[in-house]
C-alpha cells in the first residue's frame, strides 16, 4: 500500500504554510501572531513527514521531532515576551511593543 499521493500531502502542507503566513501579515494581536508561526511550523513538519514517506526515509519524521522541539521553545520565548508585554502595557497589542524603550 502506497498511501495518499506526495501532491496531496505537499499541497495541505503549501495550504497551512499561507494560512499561517496570511495571519501572521495580517493581524496586530501578539497571541494570534505565535499561534500562525505554530501552524507554519507544523506545516512545514507535515511536508517533512510527506516527503519523507515517499522517499522511503526516516529523515523526515527526525526533522519533524526537531521542529516540534523548535515550537516548543518558540511558545516558551514568545508567551514570556507576552507576559512582559502584557504586564508593561496592559495590552498584547503589537503595536505597543513599538513604543518600547530600553
Amino acid at each position: 500500500m502506497n498511501g495518499l499521493p506526495i501532491e496531496y500531502g505537499m499541497g495541505l502542507a503549501a495550504l497551512l504554510f499561507i494560512m499561517g503566513l496570511t495571519g501572521l501579515v495580517v493581524r496586530r494581536n501578539t497571541l494570534f501572531i505565535l499561534m500562525c508561526l505554530e501552524i507554519m511550523l507544523n506545516s512545514t513538519g507535515l511536508a517533512f513527514i510527506v516527503a519523507g514517506q515517499h522517499w522511503h526515509q526516516a529523515d523526515g519524521q527526525s526533522m519533524f521531532i526537531l521542529i516540534i522541539g523548535l515550537a516548543a521553545a518558540e511558545a516558551s520565548i514568545g508567551l514570556g515576551l507576552l507576559l512582559q508585554l502584557y504586564k508593561r502595557f496592559k495590552t498584547i497589542d503589537i503595536d505597543a511593543a513599538s513604543e518600547m524603550h530600553g
